[in-house]
């Protein structure tokens, strides 16, 4: 099993920057791709950005592209997420993801395993 947490979040304004952590353990060496996700009211969870665990291979949603950076850790087991130039339609849960097929997907629906989220919410 795998376990994953969400570090990070919290309250900024409009135009700040603020970095997400995600700390995976347990059966860790089965993870091979690791992403974020995020959620606001009344929406669907959508894709923001994904990483491979041991290539530097990244995708990411058009509407962070150039904003938001994806990175790993191998050594500290940890996924960031360094978010800038915030705006209030960033606003949402924010939920870290991982799955065992090497491919970068998109679909939620394709990873195995989940955080619990954490909040985000950027005021203007």
């Amino acid at each position: 099993q795998v376990q994953l947490v969400e570090t990070g979040g919290g309250l900024v304004q409009e135009g700040a920057s603020l970095r997400l952590s995600c700390a995976a353990s347990g059966r860790t060496a089965s993870l091979s791709v690791m992403a974020w996700f995020r959620q606001a009211p009344g929406k669907e969870r959508e894709f923001v950005a994904a990483v491979r665990w041991t290539r530097p291979s990244t995708n990411y949603a058009d509407s962070v592209e150039g904003r938001f950076t994806i990175s790993m850790d191998n050594t500290q087991n940890t996924m960031y997420l360094q978010m800038n130039t915030l705006n209030p339609e960033d606003t949402g849960v924010y939920f870290c993801a991982a799955r065992r097929v090497s491919t970068l997907q998109r679909l939620p629906s394709l990873y195995d395993y989940w955080g619990q989220g954490i909040q985000v919410t950027v005021s203007t």
